[in-house]
């Protein structure tokens, strides 16, 4: 699989895209760069959990990833996340390598920020000139960083855009903690006005995009088996200790899907599964490898794979589902036809769809969703409270 994108051709491509969002319905892209000299005055950071670019990088990457209490809270925190990172590290590093040496999620991440910011200067041209800024968790560039950049840009208004569809406090709410951690951590109120943009999932293009990927696919398998094909939504699993505490993520995963299936109107049998499961404790099932294995006992022998919550191809996409499950699991368990869609990545209904999301947002006087102002009620995270109050008001408590 290749990475090298030539944008001329995707930018032609997309001026040729009609959509149904009368927002967006008459702008175009540019060719404008972007990058000018010319003071931004909306910049928008695009919170990620990141990737490695190359094997060397792992490390550090799982050492971010391993000491992040909001994530993955470990007894003395401060020695095992180190040890357990350099444990993991060479098994990692060959999952990498498999995939082409790195993580593609900040090109694409890249990528998609430079078209969302052109569509924006065109259909908001009130809060232009509009530039993006990568902020990821556990690899560079840092979200840290990247809101210093923001500062010394003399940004005026700054939206803390999650790239993950579907809020959970493992991770959008880890992304905004670390915002909010970075201005205690300084005792400095911020010079740009914050809001954020904390969920997104049921977006009218985020499901167009999903559903016209899916639509591609099905016609890929033979016509006597396509109606039969079983659609398998796969999203990242969380822990139950997480799930019990209140967060929001499952119903909001299963929101994306029965959208994305009305949007079918309901064409195929499906199911929501869940991946990438860590550990011996119990996580949020059925698993996606578990979910293959019995639909092969049952005789339902043709899978479409779905990654529903993730917008961009990375690790859990490129290794997990496509070589662990579909080269091997399935050919194992007997498995006829398996395929899995595209993910979204340059997909033009979905870059359309993030420039119509922060347009809303900045339309309207809303600093955060209601949602975001609600702790779980279980809560034991010290700094969601605070946090919360902080893109509420902007002040730090």
């Amino acid at each position: 699989m290749s990475f090298n994108l030539k944008i001329s051709n995707f930018v032609t491509k997309t001026i040729r895209h009609q959509y149904s969002w009368s927002s967006i319905v008459n702008s175009r892209f540019t060719s404008t760069d972007s990058k000018t000299a010319k003071k931004p005055k909306t910049g928008i950071l695009m919170l990620n959990l990141g990737g490695p670019e190359n094997t060397n990088q792992v490390y550090d990457f799982l050492l971010r990833l391993f000491s992040d209490k909001d994530l993955i809270p470990l007894p003395a925190q401060k020695y095992l996340a180190p040890f357990i990172a350099k444990r993991r590290t060479p098994k990692i590093q060959d999952q990498y390598s498999q995939i082409g040496g790195g993580s593609p999620i900040k090109k694409w991440t890249e990528l998609q920020g430079e078209e969302m910011v052109k569509i924006l200067d065109e259909i908001s041209p009130e809060t232009a000139p509009h530039k993006f800024y990568v902020g990821f968790r556990y690899a560079e560039p840092l979200t840290e960083d990247a809101i210093s950049k923001m500062e010394e840009d003399g940004v005026e208004r700054a939206v803390a855009f999650t790239q993950y569809p579907q809020y959970s406090c493992s991770t959008t709410g880890s992304s905004l903690n670390a915002i909010y951690r970075h201005y205690k951590g300084l005792n400095k109120v911020p010079q740009m006005k914050w809001t954020t943009i904390d969920r997104w999932a049921t977006h009218p293009g985020l499901v167009d995009a999903f559903a016209e990927n899916i639509k591609k696919e099905l016609e890929k398998f033979p016509e006597d088996v396509r109606n039969d094909v079983v659609i398998m939504f796969s999203a990242h699993s969380l822990p139950m200790t997480v799930v019990n505490r209140g967060d929001t993520y499952p119903a909001e995963v299963a929101s994306t899907v029965n959208r994305v299936m009305e949007k079918l109107n309901f064409s195929n049998s499906y199911r929501l599964v869940w991946q990438s499961k860590v550990g011996p404790q119990e996580w949020l099932g059925p698993q996606t490898d578990e979910s293959i294995e019995g639909f092969a006992k049952n005789k339902r022998l043709n899978l479409l794979l779905v990654p529903i919550a993730f917008t961009s191809d990375h690790i859990e996409t490129l290794f997990e589902l496509d070589l662990e499950y579909i080269d091997d699991l399935a050919k194992k368990a007997g498995i006829k036809s398996i395929r899995r869609c595209e993910s979204l990545n340059d997909n033009p209904i979905f870059l359309r769809a993030l420039a119509d999301i922060v347009k809303n947002h900045l339309n309207s006087d809303e600093m955060c969703s209601k949602q975001l102002t609600l702790r779980c009620p279980k809560c034991i995270n010290d700094v969601c409270g605070p946090m919360r109050v902080f893109f509420r008001t902007n002040k730090l408590v």
